[in-house]
C-alpha cells in the first residue's frame, strides 16, 4: 500500500491513477485524502477504495526563506495551489523522503581538457551524497552521448564510470539531455516502485553538435515533468571580456539552461570558476533533499492538451518563496 501512496508523490507528469489510498497521519508521513489534506480526514486503519478517471497533479516544491535557508516543518493545510489562477484542493501531501533516480550528465567535449580532473572529482562527491535506495547513471555527453553507467544503486560503478571520461571532440548537449528525459521517463513507466527523478547537467558552453534543438528539449521536458538542474561553467576571458566592457556576460546558452531549469522547477547555476563546483552539487543535494510534495486533481475537466500554469503559495508564512514546475501539459483524448 505504501508504494501506491508513493506513485502519486514521485511522478513529475499528470498521473492516471484507479486506486485511493489513506494511511495514518504519523509526523513526517505520507497521506493521501479525498479532500484538501488534513489530520482528521485520514483514518486510524489503513483503508483501500476505488475510483477511476483521477487525474492528479504531482509537484516537487522547494520551500525557502527571504535568507535562501530551506523551510521545513510545513504541513498540507500551509500550502495553496492554483492552476491558470483558479485554486485547487490539495489531495496529497507528502514531507518524507522518498528514494531518488538521478542523471548526471558531464560535457566532456574537447574544451573541457583543463577542466575534467577537477569535474570528475566533483562529481564523484555528489554521488557519494546518494542515500541507501538511491539510484544514478551517468551520461558521457561529446559529438554523440554515451551511458557510462545505467541506473543503479552501484555507487562504485558509477565512480568508475566518471573517471573513466575523457576530453574530445564537440557538445551535443540538447542530444544528451534529451536522451537523458527520454529515458528516465520509459523507466519509470516500466519500474514496478516509484522515484523522485532528476537531471544535472555540467556544461562549459555551447552546444556545437546536436541534432535537436532547444525547443525539442524543451517540450519533452514539460511533459515529463523532470526538473533539470543546469551547471553553466563560464570561461574566465569571456567573463573578463564583459567586465572591461562594462557589461555582464551572458550568452545564448546561459539563456538556455537558465530557461529550462526554470520551467521545470529547478534551479540553473553559473560558477565562475571550476574550483566552486563541488559547492555546486552539494548545494543541487541538498535541495533534492529538501523537497514537499504536493498533488492535486484539476478542476478543469478538459483533455485538451493545453499547457496549464501552476503556482504554488506557502499562506502560513509570509515572506518565503516556493519553486516548482511551472506547469504541464494537460492529457488529450484520443
Amino acid at each position: 500500500m505504501k508504494n501506491v501512496c508513493l506513485l502519486v508523490m514521485c511522478l513529475g507528469a499528470p498521473l492516471h491513477v484507479q486506486a485511493q489510498v489513506a494511511l495514518p497521519n504519523t509526523d513526517n508521513q505520507v497521506f493521501f485524502t479525498d479532500g484538501p489534506a488534513t489530520a482528521a480526514a485520514v483514518p486510524e486503519t489503513p483503508t483501500t477504495t476505488f475510483r477511476t478517471g483521477v487525474d492528479l497533479v504531482a509537484l516537487n516544491v522547494v520551500v525557502t526563506d527571504a535568507a535562501e535557508k530551506f523551510v521545513s516543518g510545513l504541513v498540507s493545510s500551509d500550502f495553496a495551489v492554483f492552476e491558470d489562477g483558479v485554486q485547487q484542493d490539495v489531495s496529497f501531501f507528502g514531507a518524507t523522503s522518498v528514494p531518488l533516480d538521478l542523471a548526471i550528465l558531464l560535457d566532456t567535449s574537447a574544451s573541457m581538457s583543463d577542466k575534467l580532473k577537477t569535474a570528475q572529482q566533483a562529481a564523484i562527491g555528489f554521488v557519494s551524497t546518494l542515500r541507501e535506495d538511491d539510484r544514478v547513471s551517468i551520461i558521457d555527453i561529446k559529438d554523440a552521448t554515451k551511458v557510462l553507467s545505467p541506473m543503479g544503486d552501484d555507487l562504485s560503478a558509477a565512480r568508475t564510470a566518471i573517471l573513466s571520461t575523457t576530453a574530445r571532440g564537440g557538445t551535443a548537449l540538447y542530444n544528451g539531455t534529451y536522451l537523458a528525459l527520454k529515458e528516465m521517463a520509459k523507466l519509470r513507466r516500466s519500474a514496478g516502485d516509484v522515484r523522485r527523478q532528476a537531471i544535472v547537467v555540467l556544461s562549459d558552453g555551447d552546444d556545437t553538435a546536436s541534432l535537436l534543438s532547444y525547443d525539442d528539449v524543451l517540450g519533452l521536458a514539460k511533459e515529463s515533468g523532470i526538473a533539470i538542474y543546469t551547471i553553466s561553467l563560464r570561461s574566465k576571458t569571456d567573463v573578463l571580456r564583459a567586465a572591461q566592457a562594462g557589461r555582464h556576460y551572458f550568452s545564448q546558452s546561459d539563456f538556455s539552461m537558465k530557461a529550462l531549469a526554470q520551467e521545470t522547477g529547478a534551479k540553473a547555476y553559473f560558477p565562475a570558476d571550476i574550483s566552486e563546483l563541488s559547492g555546486v552539487y552539494a548545494s543541487i543535494a541538498e535541495e533534492l533533499a529538501s523537497q514537499y510534495a504536493l498533488a492535486y486533481t484539476s478542476k478543469n475537466p478538459k483533455k485538451d492538451g493545453g499547457y496549464r500554469r501552476v503556482t504554488v503559495r506557502v499562506t502560513a508564512q509570509p515572506g518565503v518563496r516556493t519553486r516548482t514546475r511551472n506547469g504541464y501539459l494537460a492529457a488529450r483524448n484520443r
